[in-house]
């Protein structure tokens, strides 16, 4: 009897399994490993969508890596085919975003977990929206099943002679939607760099390959002016030591932080992203990355990339590159593990008692959270008591408006709070605020705005905080 009920369950478990289509290949969506028997679509780009259907919801890979053929394949396609309720989630993307132009209202909606210049006007007017979240967990919304994307779209290098294709400059929050996606559309494109780390994808795992060969989107470093080269001489000179392990984003003033760093030695990197500023320093012997805690020893540390043709060069097949999961490289506790970890981070405005708005200005949505606060936290929190958090700011607008403030615009959102403020960098000195009372951070502050605002800030202070004037 006890050898025909194991029979039976044996019978039936294999029935089980013939109905389910399951075999050792497929019982897991682990993007670096093969599936036996399992190879793309190759097709042109207006093919590539013949499975997306109304209602369905498409991840799309961002910054260098956005799939731009891609996306405007799929406009094309949700048009003809007169779909409706697409949604479409991302990161920053880059170019041109069709399907959040009018035209598409009803058919495509986008979804940002941080915004770009191509997505603002749509969502502004309604159009598209944004979900303000710390970039750390933007993986957790796939991992923990709160977003199922129907296909992922994404950009890869061609297969190696294992199969083997990379996500090349970004991996992010790439790999947890793949992982959670019914179909891949890829375009594999020869000029898109090969990298290390979690940047892995198996050709067999992609269901429609379309065959491209252009070059990435660039961001070239524009020249500094006088302000931001301020900016950057304070920083250097008087927060960055030698051995530290730097986090900056891309724009002028961490290009001026980094232009100022060339005397500096045994310098790391553990950030979100980098762009052509390191390539510079690195080339110079400042970067090593040779004091780095236990982990990533002698390796930068990144989990996208985004600058000019220089920087893909760079990061190309060149294994002391590791492009890691977002969820990694921004978490507090691997940030804060970091040797003499420095956080560099710009904002919109901060407000006198140390408040900073770097997402939006007023009630219109600029940008997102991004990695500030993870990475604000993370040094602040230190292991070795020798992290920096800093903010950087131009003390004025382009219109000479001040950004210190007594009061953030009406509806603006607080990306850092005053509690995680350290350090206040504009191009008239640096304020720290840890441990200050209010009256001292306004105090502190103030003598950093732009002089044509003191007074105005030193009266407006006076009667929020009855902070006393400077003799």
């Amino acid at each position: 009897m006890a050898g025909r009920g194991v029979a039976h369950k044996i019978g039936v478990l294999s029935k089980l399994c013939r109905l389910s289509n399951r075999s050792y290949f497929t019982y897991v969506r682990e993007p670096s490993h093969f599936i036996k028997g399992k190879e793309p679509k190759w097709v042109t780009a207006d093919k590539a969508f013949e499975a997306l259907e109304s209602g369905n919801l498409v991840f799309a890979q961002g910054a260098a890596a956005t799939p731009i053929t891609l996306l405007k394949a799929m406009t094309e396609h949700g048009k003809a085919n007169k779909l409706k309720d697409v949604g479409v989630c991302h990161m920053h993307t880059e170019g041109h975003a069709p399907y959040t132009e009018p035209d598409c209202e009803g058919i495509f909606r986008s979804l940002s977990f941080f915004m770009g210049g191509n997505v603002r006007k749509a969502v502004a007017d309604g159009r598209s929206d944004a979900i303000p979240i710390f970039l750390h967990e933007i993986p957790h919304l796939f991992t923990r099943d709160l977003l199922h994307p129907d296909i992922a779209v994404i950009h890869v290098s061609p297969p190696d002679q294992h199969g083997y294709c990379s996500l090349g400059t970004s991996v992010d929050c790439v790999r947890a939607a793949l992982t959670k996606s019914k179909y891949i559309v890829a375009q594999v494109n020869k000029q898109m760099p090969r990298t290390f780390g979690d940047s892995l994808i198996h050709i067999s795992h992609i269901d429609y390959a379309v065959n491209i060969d252009e070059p990435l989107p660039q961001h070239p470093s524009k020249k500094q002016d006088p302000v931001e080269m301020a900016i950057g001489k304070h920083i250097a000179e008087n927060l960055v030591v030698d051995g530290a392990t730097l986090q900056m984003g891309i724009g002028s003033i961490p290009d001026a932080v980094l232009s100022m760093l060339t005397n500096h030695k045994n310098l790391g990197i553990h950030t979100e992203m980098f762009s052509d500023g390191v390539v510079d320093l690195y080339y110079k012997g400042c970067i090593t990355n040779n004091l780095k805690s236990k982990y990533h020893k002698g390796r930068f540390v990144v989990s996208f990339l985004i600058g000019t043709q220089k920087l893909y060069d760079f990061v190309d097949n060149n294994p002391a590159i590791e492009v890691l999961t977002v969820d990694y490289v921004n978490s507090t506790e691997v940030v804060a593990s970091q040797n003499c970890m420095t956080a560099i981070n710009s904002c919109i405005e901060v407000d006198l008692t140390g408040q900073v708005v770097s997402d939006s200005i007023g009630t219109r949505m600029y940008s997102g959270f991004g990695g500030q606060v993870d990475f604000i936290r993370g040094a602040a929190q230190a292991y070795d008591g020798k992290g920096k958090a800093i903010i950087a700011l131009p003390s004025v607008t382009k219109k000479g408006e001040s950004k210190i403030v007594n009061m953030i615009k009406p509806g603006a959102g607080v990306t850092t709070s005053r509690a995680h403020v350290h350090y206040v960098v504009t191009e008239h000195g640096i304020a720290y605020l840890f441990g200050k009372s209010l009256r001292q951070r306004a105090h502190a502050l103030i003598q950093i705005a732009h002089p044509d605002h003191r007074a105005a800030l030193e009266k407006a202070a006076f009667e929020r905080l009855k902070v006393m004037p400077s003799p």
